[in-house]
């Protein structure tokens, strides 16, 4: 128990023989269970992990290969059946200090957040030892998931070392999370639109022995896929559905005045050019919507801004 929560860890395992047992070993004392979910790995992975002898350890593999957001949604369902509190999930290979665990836990049990996650981006030094080209990759995804999720106060998205309460996870459709490498993103998209409460807390990454099997250009169009579309359903779900806001009527409003000065500043160059010349009437009809749909649209982004910091 920490803070009278029962903690859980969660390992997501694809051929991690090598560091799964440092995992294990290193989980300090105010965890309760440790869950191993080994993702049909082809090495010893979950003999590794059930040699290290740890009484709070359990082990399951999956038959086939889920992919890393399906091994973590069948630790957090497991955390759920044995009655955790708090479910964390940590990589299987190592990269999580697990000193920073109550740091994580804390922003919970303080009643602040029900969704924590690390941010290696927390000062000048945070960059040492992370390759140039993940440090830029991470930069823009970050950009990308604060728009699509609606987290506007969040950063560092694709860090997995995340900590949720039992009360989130119930209410999250957990066979409907993407189960692939843009797990992490299109949780916090849905977090949102619950208006679940969350928070960042700076902890930085161990750059190790640990090898990284991800092909960005086999991810990369994927994970844009999913944000473009997790967009467009937080927009409509949260700000349309649930409560028909301020945000959802400048947002639509914004966009439908922005379409209509646009296609009609197109129509009157396409039939300007040459000898005809645009009367100062025609101009101010394609010039008055667009500014006033990027006004709308700027308030809308504002006022998604100021909720998503809440």
């Amino acid at each position: 128990m920490y803070r009278d929560l029962r903690v859980a860890v969660v390992v997501p395992a694809h051929n991690e023989e090598r560091l799964i047992g440092t995992v294990i070993t290193t989980a300090p004392e105010l965890v309760d269970h440790i869950i191993i979910v080994d993702d049909a790995s082809s090495d010893a992975t979950s003999d590794v992990a059930k040699a290290a002898a740890d009484a709070r350890t359990e082990v399951h593999r999956l038959p086939e290969n889920q992919g890393v957001g399906g091994a973590i949604v069948a630790g957090h369902k497991r955390a759920l059946e044995l009655g955790c509190d708090v479910s964390v999930v940590m990589a299987g290979d190592a990269q999580m200090d697990p000193r920073f665990l109550p740091s994580l836990i804390d922003p919970i049990a303080d009643g602040e957040a029900q969704f924590t996650k690390a941010n290696r981006f927390y000062g000048e030094g945070s960059f040492a030892g992370m390759p140039r080209h993940r440090v830029i990759g991470n930069v823009g995804m970050s950009f990308l998931t604060k728009a699509a999720s609606g987290y506007w106060n969040l950063f560092d998205p694709q860090n997995g070392y995340t900590a949720i309460h039992r009360h989130a996870l119930e209410r999250l459709q957990l066979d409907r999370l993407s189960r692939r490498y843009e797990f992490e993103n299109d949780l916090l998209i849905k977090l949102n639109v619950l208006r679940v409460p969350a928070r960042d807390v700076p902890i930085p990454a161990v750059y190790g022995a640990e090898v990284s099997g991800l092909r960005v250009s086999k991810v990369a169009p994927r994970l844009l896929r999913l944000l473009f579309r997790g967009f467009w359903h937080r927009m409509w779900w949260k700000y349309v559905l649930q409560s028909f806001s301020a945000v959802a009527l400048m947002f639509f409003t914004g966009l439908f005045l922005v379409t209509v000065g646009l296609a009609f500043g197109i129509f009157t160059i396409v039939n300007t050019l040459g000898p005809p010349v645009a009367t100062p009437g025609t101009v101010l009809l394609a010039v008055a919507p667009l500014l006033s749909g990027l006004h709308f649209l700027v308030s809308a982004l504002q006022l998604d801004i100021q909720e998503g910091n809440r």
